[in-house]
C-alpha cells in the first residue's frame, strides 16, 4: 500500500479528543443557578457551554483570543473571473500589517490578537481549470504549517483569509463536496458581476469536469482545487481540535475549508461555530450542508476574518457573563418557588 503524505491527518481524524462532559455538565448547571431567567441569554448560554467543553473548565475565562488570517494567492485569477489583480492580496497584506484594514479595527474593538501568514504570495497556485491547484507534497505541507499557527498558545482561534481569486476556489470545493450545480455556489464575490460571473461560472465547471474522477476524498478535493491559504486553515482547525481550542469561522472561503474537514468526518468541526453568514449566496447552502447556525448576520462579505472577529465579541461576553455573573444564592435574590 502507498503511502500518502495526508495519510497522518487522516490519522488525526481518527483520533479526535472530546469535549470534557463533566464541564458541560457543571457549567449547565451553573447556568441555572445564575440570576436570570432559564434561557433568558438564548444562545450565548449554549456558547458558554460548548466553550466551557472545551477548554475543560465549568468557569472559564478567555485571555488569549486569536485572530490567524491566511493569505493565498490563485493561478485561477489567469481566467479573468475577477475584477481585481492578483497584486491586491500583497498590497491587502501589507495594509494589515500597517493597521489600516478592518479587521485590525475590530481587533482593537474587541482586543482580540492579530497574526498574518503570507503563504507564498510570489507564487500562485496553478490553474485549477488545467491542472490541479497543488501537489500532495505542497499541500500536506502547507497544511502542517497551518497547524504551526497556534504555537505561541490562544484560546480561542478565530479564522480569516486573504485572497484574489479565492471565492472562485470556495465554489468549486463547494460544489466537490456536497454537488448539485454550479449555479448554486459561484457567486459574485469581489466584484464578479456581469462577464466576470460567466467566466468565474465556466471556469468551476471546467475545473469539476477536469478533476472530477479524483473527488471522491476530500483531501484530493483540497489539494486539486483548494488554495495554500485553504490547506494552512485546514491544518489549523485539526491543530486547534488536538489542543481542545474553540474555533470561530469566517465567512465562505473559511467554511469551504473546515467543509474539507467535514466530508473526512462529520464530527471534526464539534469544536468549531459559524461566526457570521456572509452576504455571499452560497454561504448560506453550504452552512446548510455542514449543520452550522451563525451566531451573526449582518450582511457582510469582506472575508479578512472580520465576522468571526465581531462573532468573538459576542463569545466573550458569552463566556464572562456566564463565569463571572452572581448566582442567585450569591446575589441574594430569591428564585422561583
Amino acid at each position: 500500500m502507498s503511502i500518502s503524505p495526508f495519510d497522518d491527518f487522516r490519522a488525526l481524524l481518527l483520533n479526535m479528543p472530546l469535549p470534557d462532559e463533566l464541564a458541560m455538565d457543571l457549567a449547565t448547571r451553573r447556568q441555572k443557578e445564575l440570576t436570570k431567567p432559564e434561557g433568558a441569554l438564548g444562545r450565548l448560554e449554549e456558547v458558554a457551554i460548548w466553550y466551557a467543553g472545551w477548554r475543560g473548565k465549568h468557569k472559564p475565562v478567555v485571555t488569549r483570543p486569536l485572530v490567524a488570517v491566511f493569505a493565498g494567492n490563485h493561478g485561477v485569477t489567469e481566467e479573468n473571473v475577477t475584477p481585481f489583480p492578483q497584486s491586491v492580496t500583497k498590497q491587502m497584506v501589507n495594509n494589515f500589517a500597517a493597521g489600516g484594514a478592518a479587521i485590525n479595527q475590530i481587533c482593537v474593538a474587541n482586543n482580540l490578537g492579530l497574526k498574518i501568514f503570507d503563504l507564498a504570495l510570489d507564487y500562485p497556485t496553478m490553474d485549477i481549470a488545467k491542472d490541479a491547484a497543488m501537489d500532495e507534497r505542497g499541500c500536506a505541507a502547507t497544511m502542517a504549517f497551518g497547524m504551526e499557527s497556534i504555537a505561541g498558545g490562544t484560546d480561542l482561534l478565530c479564522l480569516g483569509e486573504m485572497g484574489i481569486g479565492n471565492t472562485t476556489i470556495a465554489a468549486a470545493i463547494s460544489l466537490a463536496l456536497f454537488g448539485g450545480n454550479a449555479e448554486d455556489w459561484v457567486g459574485p464575490g469581489t466584484g464578479s458581476t456581469g462577464e466576470y460571473y460567466k467566466r468565474k461560472l465556466a471556469t468551476v465547471k471546467r475545473a469539476i469536469e477536469l478533476h472530477k474522477n479524483y473527488l471522491d476524498d476530500p483531501f484530493e478535493v483540497l489539494r486539486r482545487l483548494g488554495g495554500r491559504e485553504i490547506a494552512a486553515m485546514v491544518g489549523a482547525i485539526l491543530a486547534a481540535r488536538a489542543e481542545k481550542i474553540p474555533v470561530i469561522l469566517d465567512g465562505f472561503v473559511v467554511t469551504a475549508a473546515a467543509a474539507i474537514l467535514y466530508k473526512a468526518n462529520p464530527h471534526a468541526l464539534d469544536h468549531c461555530i459559524s461566526g457570521h453568514v456572509s452576504a455571499e449566496p452560497a454561504h448560506t447552502r453550504l452552512l446548510a450542508n455542514i449543520n452550522m447556525k451563525p451566531l451573526l448576520d449582518l450582511g457582510m462579505r469582506l472575508g479578512e476574518g472580520t465576522g468571526a472577529a465581531l462573532a468573538a465579541g459576542i463569545v466573550k461576553a458569552a463566556i464572562l457573563t456566564h463565569s463571572q455573573m452572581a448566582t442567585f444564592s450569591e446575589a441574594k435574590v430569591a428564585d422561583k418557588q
